[in-house]
């Protein structure tokens, strides 16, 4: 979904109201239709989320919600976005898994870093270290190239992520998970943010 809606979204599309769209798209019912708990958006820190409901509706990406009710309803204007796999209840799940991404979960973050973080969780399979095009990862984060390394470079210092590399000739961008213990560690570890170069 986050492939898709790197696409379907216009490039300037801000992190925060791509956050937004990737919960109306998994939470959306056969029909287009969204209910939005208002505690959702609360986690989300979305609260005060009005730019980010224009920003989607000038894109022509959904109807406006009535503000005054809640839960917030609405609908997709989107037709695609309901042909995207799976189904209904693998959605819900994916849903509640993009608000803690494990295993690349971060304590409360700006929305930039939270998309950075679900990005490269959903880029992470089982094994150790994982890769991919920097230009794909920098379009799901909404960023250039290089503010998307700025913000893998913060992932870094959070301890959210172990450590990552950009090859710019091939524009590969390998990163690694951190060590569960390096989360538990009293002192922060060295400044060094990028894996040594092979």
């Amino acid at each position: 979904m986050l492939t898709y809606l790197g696409t379907a979204l216009p490039r300037f599309t801000s992190p925060a109201a791509r956050l937004l769209a990737l919960q109306c798209a998994l939470r959306a019912d056969a029909r287009g239709r969204v209910r939005i708990p208002a505690g959702l958006l609360r986690g989300m820190r979305l609260r005060q989320s009005g730019d980010l409901w224009l920003e989607l509706a000038h894109a022509g990406w959904l109807e406006l919600p009535d503000f005054r009710a809640l839960p917030l309803q609405l609908r997709l204007l989107d037709a695609a976005v309901l042909d995207q796999a799976p189904g209904r209840r693998a959605r819900c799940r994916a849903a509640h898994w993009a608000l803690h991404p494990a295993p690349l979960a971060l304590p409360p973050a700006a929305p930039a870093l939270r998309l950075a973080a679900l990005v490269l969780a959903s880029h992470s399979p089982t094994e150790a270290e994982h890769s991919s095009d920097m230009d794909v990862l920098a379009q799901l984060c909404g960023h250039s190239p290089q503010q998307t390394g700025e913000l893998f470079d913060r992932l870094v210092t959070t301890r959210t992520l172990g450590a990552w590399q950009h090859n710019r000739v091939t524009d590969e961008v390998l990163w690694q998970l951190p060590q569960p213990q390096a989360r538990t560690r009293a002192c922060p570890p060295p400044a060094r943010h990028r894996m040594p170069r092979s």
